[in-house]
């Protein structure tokens, strides 16, 4: 995956005692996008935009609003999270991901 003539936001978005960060960037068409690294762990995130989490490395199992049961998501795979909701996360592995914001 790469992403040409972006403007990156140099700060990072660093979440639960630095286990979980990001950078975001936007595309020359104005998409918001972040770029993560999740650490192992269990971590639960709100969503206000509806979001396409693509995983890149790594293993997460994802447990989607609604949902009761979680679902195992590896390389090369991906999810929606939808808007103005919550989803949990269990990461087995340090796992690379995609996060496109759909506003």
């Amino acid at each position: 995956m790469e992403f040409k003539n972006v403007t990156l936001i140099a700060k990072a978005n660093i979440y639960f005692d630095g286990k979980v960060s990001s950078r975001t960037f936007f595309t020359a068409q104005g998409e918001r996008k972040t770029l993560g690294i999740f650490l192992p762990g269990e971590y639960e995130f709100a969503t206000a935009a509806e979001e396409l989490m693509q995983i890149l490395a790594g293993t997460v199992d994802v447990r989607l609003p609604g949902e009761t049961e979680y679902r195992r998501y590896e390389a090369d795979s991906q999810f929606t999270v939808a808007a103005n909701s919550r989803f949990q996360l269990k990461v087995q592995t340090v796992t690379d991901y995609c996060c496109s914001y759909r506003e």
